[in-house]
C-alpha cells in the first residue's frame, strides 16, 4: 500500500496537535507539519510559503486561523483550495463551525474547489476549558460569562480528532459530519462539573456580552479577538445549535466522550489544581 502524505495545517493547535500523534503512530501515513515554527513554515498571511509546503500531499487537514468567520477568510482559503488541487492534493477536510453561515461560504469553496473533501463541524471544545480562552477564568475561580442559558452540545477534542484522522486515511468524500457532544449543557453546568471533579469551588456570574467585551478591554485582549468572542457568542450561541447529532457514532462506531468524562479525566492531570478557593 502506497503511503499517504498528509498535511496538517495548525499543528499546533487543539486538534491539530492530536492529528499528527494520531497519525504518527500509523504506518501508511508521512505526515508534513503545517505551522509558522515548522523547519519547512506554513503562514495563512503569507501565501508565499504555500507551495513548497503542499508539493507532493495527496491530503490536507485545514484548519484556520483564527476562525472561518473573519471577513478575509473565503478568499485565502480559495486561492489555497486552488494551488492545492493544482499541485495534485486529492483530499482536503475541513475543520469548520456549526451554524456559523461565514464557515459554510468556505465550505462550500471547499467542495467546489477540491478533487475530495470531508468537511467536520464542530461544536464549542470541551478543552476550551482546560487549553484556551477559558482556562485562566477557571483557574481563578471564577468565570464570567455572556449567555448564561445557551445550550451547547460541548464536544471533545479527542473525538473530533478521531473523525478528522478517520476521515484523512479513509473515503468519507463528499460527507458534512455535525460534531456534538451526547449532551446540551449550558456555562454554568459545564463549570459545575469541572468544579464538581476538581472538588474545588469554582463561581459563575452571568453578565452582558457589553460587559463581557468592557472586561475583555480591561485585559487589553486585542479588538479583533474580541471582534472574533462576540461573533461567537452573539450569532452561534443563540440557540442555532443547541440541537445533538449522531455523526461521532456514526464515524467511529462508538459514544462521544461526555462532559463529565472530559472533566474528570482531565482534573486526573492537574491542570486546574491552581483553582484559588
Amino acid at each position: 500500500m502506497k503511503n499517504k502524505n498528509i498535511l496538517v495545517l495548525g499543528a499546533n493547535g487543539k486538534t491539530g496537535s492530536r492529528v499528527i500523534e494520531r497519525l504518527q503512530k500509523i504506518d501508511e501515513a508521512v505526515i508534513r507539519i503545517g505551522s509558522r515554527n515548522a523547519a519547512q513554515p506554513f503562514d495563512w498571511e503569507n501565501p508565499a510559503t504555500w507551495y513548497a509546503v503542499l508539493h507532493e500531499i495527496d491530503s490536507v487537514y485545514i484548519t484556520f486561523q483564527p476562525d472561518l468567520a473573519v471577513p478575509a477568510a473565503a478568499e485565502i482559503i480559495q486561492q489555497f483550495a486552488t494551488l492545492a488541487t493544482n499541485l495534485g492534493v486529492q483530499k482536503m477536510v475541513l475543520l469548520s463551525g456549526r451554524g456559523e453561515k461565514e464557515a459554510q461560504l468556505c465550505e462550500e469553496i471547499i467542495k467546489n474547489t477540491a478533487k475530495n473533501w470531508t468537511i467536520v463541524r464542530a461544536s464549542w471544545f470541551n478543552q476550551n476549558f482546560s487549553e484556551s480562552f477559558f482556562l485562566e477564568p477557571i483557574l481563578a475561580g471564577f468565570v464570567a460569562l455572556p449567555r448564561a442559558e445557551a445550550l451547547e452540545p460541548f464536544t471533545d477534542a479527542n473525538d473530533i480528532t478521531d473523525v478528522v484522522v478517520e476521515c484523512l486515511l479513509h473515503d468519507h468524500n463528499n460527507q458534512t459530519y455535525e460534531l456534538t457532544g451526547p449532551k446540551l449543557l449550558t456555562f454554568p453546568e459545564a463549570v459545575a462539573e469541572i468544579a464538581k471533579a476538581t472538588h474545588k469551588e469554582i463561581q459563575f456570574q452571568a453578565v452582558t456580552l457589553e460587559e463581557y467585551k468592557q472586561m475583555l478591554r480591561e485585559y487589553q485582549i486585542p479588538e479583533d479577538h474580541i471582534w472574533l468572542v462576540n461573533y461567537l457568542f452573539e450569532q452561534v450561541l443563540d440557540g442555532r445549535n443547541s440541537q445533538i447529532t449522531n455523526d461521532i457514532e456514526k464515524v467511529l462506531g462508538r459514544k462521544p466522550t461526555d462532559f463529565e468524562t472530559y472533566a474528570k479525566e482531565t482534573a486526573k492531570t492537574g491542570i486546574w489544581n491552581a483553582i484559588n478557593v
